[in-house]
């Protein structure tokens, strides 16, 4: 494993995009905008899932990891860690190959760091999702969903790469496929980790923070879900004079969401939602690369004092937004986070909130939900009308089928 690489090398993999010679490893929103404007290009139609447009996105994540000298950590020697996932074409399912990019920095330590963004988007519109008039077919080419987070992990990459120092922790580098269609990739990968969970620290995700406005700054997910975030972050945000905005939750609509169900801490860095957001209009002039590389500049300080006070953050359970939406809408909830990718019949659970009513009822990750009273739930939409049904206080039996059995338990709201 080669920890640092020699500049001129990494400058000849960006050449062709007309940047210039790298001089030190401060992150440089040139590099920010040669990544994105690949990346983003109509030649990859939007990176869909299984696409050859994501399989050549794929291979350029995975060349930058080669010349950065990481470690290809996909499994069997490989940068790629490839799944099958079912993709819908015109209402007829069909198995495609999805693949992760994984590239390890190794320093001997015994923590690791996981750095993650999705590159997957829409494609050409047909795998659901795009929020644009009549899109079918038309290139959804996401450049700030996920462009803009794919470049910045490969930035952050060859920072780590490139520097004079030699962190206490590993990094692992992900980027995930599949997350557009509910969080596949990172799901896949905690399941199938090819570097152990238990040596993992913290997981850092970067999922739209192309678009930053200095007034509004930007939103960090995760912060409860560790003290150190609260102790550390202030400080780094006010040194870089950089406003932001806070939310506690580990659940979120990405990919930290997986490593927070498995109780690692996690950090989620986003520029918020605008109006292409889903849309043909995402496109690779809109991204704010100077503002990214700010982002990026956080994210370096923060790894840096970790490092330098030896500080490993702890992992704390953290509230549940979704919870306390469904609290707003309903009289009721059951306190559990959904699997959205699941396609079979029923409410499949992809976490169970400690003290909440299907945790005390002993539901369990993993558990589809069938029967709520007299409703029978077939999907996710069902078991929103048959919640709303219900009173706090009142009692019912909820059908559920856990692997190949079926149990009924007794639930109290």
């Amino acid at each position: 494993m080669i920890k640092k690489i020699s500049l001129p090398l990494l400058a000849v993999t960006i050449a062709f995009f007309g940047a210039m010679e790298v001089k030190s490893q401060e992150i440089n929103p040139e590099f920010i905008k040669a990544h994105v404007w690949f990346l983003a290009s109509d030649s990859l139609e939007g990176r869909g899932t299984g696409t050859l447009g994501e399989i050549r996105a794929a291979n350029y994540i995975a060349s930058q990891f080669l010349v950065m000298g990481l470690e290809p950590m996909g499994g069997e020697g490989s940068y790629f860690q490839p799944f099958q996932v079912t993709v819908s074409i015109e209402g007829i399912p069909h198995q495609v190959m999805a693949r992760n990019v994984v590239g390890y920095l190794d320093n001997k330590a015994k923590k690791t760091i996981v750095i993650g963004a999705h590159y997957d988007h829409l494609g050409r519109g047909y795998q659901s999702g795009s929020l644009s008039p009549d899109s079918r077919y038309s290139i959804h080419n996401g450049a700030d969903d996920n462009a803009s987070g794919t470049s910045g992990l490969i930035e952050l990459a060859r920072h780590f790469s490139v520097n004079s120092q030699e962190e206490s922790f590993n990094l692992l580098f992900i980027a995930f496929s599949g997350e557009e269609l509910g969080l596949l990739g990172s799901k896949y990968y905690v399941e199938h980790p090819t570097v152990s969970l238990e040596s993992m620290a913290f997981m850092m995700n970067m999922d739209m923070i192309g678009r930053l406005d200095e007034a509004k700054g930007v939103t960090i997910g995760g912060w409860g879900t560790s003290p150190a975030w609260g102790q550390l972050m202030p400080g780094i945000a006010e040194r870089n004079n950089f406003k932001y905005g806070v939310d506690s939750s580990g659940i979120g609509p990405s990919d930290h969401t997986s490593f927070y169900l498995k109780e690692k801490p996690v950090l989620f860095f986003f520029t918020g939602v605008h109006s292409d957001y889903h849309k043909t209009t995402d496109d690779f002039e809109k991204v704010n690369v100077v503002g990214e590389a700010r982002i990026l500049k956080m994210v370096t300080d923060l790894v840096a004092e970790l490092d330098s006070k030896k500080i490993i953050p702890s992992y704390t359970e953290a509230g549940n937004p979704h919870a306390q939406a469904t609290q707003q809408t309903f009289k009721v909830t059951l306190g559990v986070i959904p699997d959205y990718s699941f396609n079979g019949k029923g409410l499949k659970i992809d976490g169970v909130s400690k003290d909440r009513p299907a945790s005390l009822a002993g539901m369990v990750a993993g558990d589809i939900v069938i029967r709520m009273g007299t409703f029978l739930i077939n999907d996710i939409q069902d078991y929103m009308k048959a919640l709303g049904k219900f009173e706090k206080g009142q009692v019912t039996e909820v059908e559920i089928q856990r692997k190949a059995d079926k149990k009924v338990l007794r639930v109290k709201f």
